[in-house]
């Protein structure tokens, strides 16, 4: 499916998102706050945004993703491995910092991520997950929820993939709520677990450090 949808997927992510998606990835690499220089892996790197945004900043970005698709049209610079966020194959502890942008909710479980996240970062290394969310406020809550699951899988099947593009917005339904996904991150063996609400709640920036 994300082979399928590549070619169209960076356009149709500033479109879908009004633009707001550039801000949420800048987001995801300022909460880093980790020295110049230091290595970070994006898990699920798609087509290479995160790393571009990293290596913007200063630091050295490996992208790693299952998606030949995404990786054949990545615009990156940044040293690229087709390989599973479950098992990346990187020596233990040898990362200092992660980031992993809108792939949550199509892992079939989080704890096999979220092991293979605390096993290559080093201790005291950081880690932000991006994702998207529901707003908490009923009126934003209704509003977005008509908008994500009939405009966007409309939209998405004109210009892109019809079924890919139902599927995302309703792949939403699989992420846990807060205080479980919170609780799972803290049980892999992060501390100073954080969770960030952007733009009214419509998408959620998890920020954890590796104890």
């Amino acid at each position: 499916m994300f082979d399928t949808i590549a070619p169209r997927y960076d356009r149709l992510n500033r479109l879908l998102t009004f633009r707001l998606d550039i801000g949420w990835r800048r987001r995801t690499v300022s909460s880093l706050a980790l020295e110049p220089g230091s290595l970070v892996a994006d898990l699920a790197c798609g087509t290479g945004d995160l790393c571009r945004d990293l290596n913007r900043t200063g630091y050295q970005a490996v992208g790693i993703d299952l998606s030949w698709g995404m990786l054949a049209v990545s615009r990156t610079e940044a040293p690229l491995i087709h390989g599973d966020a479950l098992s990346t194959s990187l020596p233990d502890h040898s990362i200092d910092g992660i980031t992993c942008g809108f792939a949550l909710r199509n892992l079939e479980a989080l704890h096999p991520f979220l092991a293979e996240t605390a096993r290559i970062l080093r201790p005291g290394g950081r880690m932000a997950l991006l994702e998207v969310d529901r707003p908490t406020n009923p009126v934003l809550r209704l509003g977005h929820g008509l908008y994500f699951n009939r405009v966007v899988p409309w939209v998405g099947g004109l210009l892109s993939d019809r079924d890919a593009y139902q599927y995302l917005p309703l792949s939403v339904a699989y992420l846990p709520d807060q205080a479980e996904l919170l609780a799972l991150i803290a049980d892999a063996g992060f501390v100073e677990v954080g969770k960030e609400s952007l733009s009214g709640g419509i998408a959620q920036l998890l920020t954890a450090t590796r104890r």
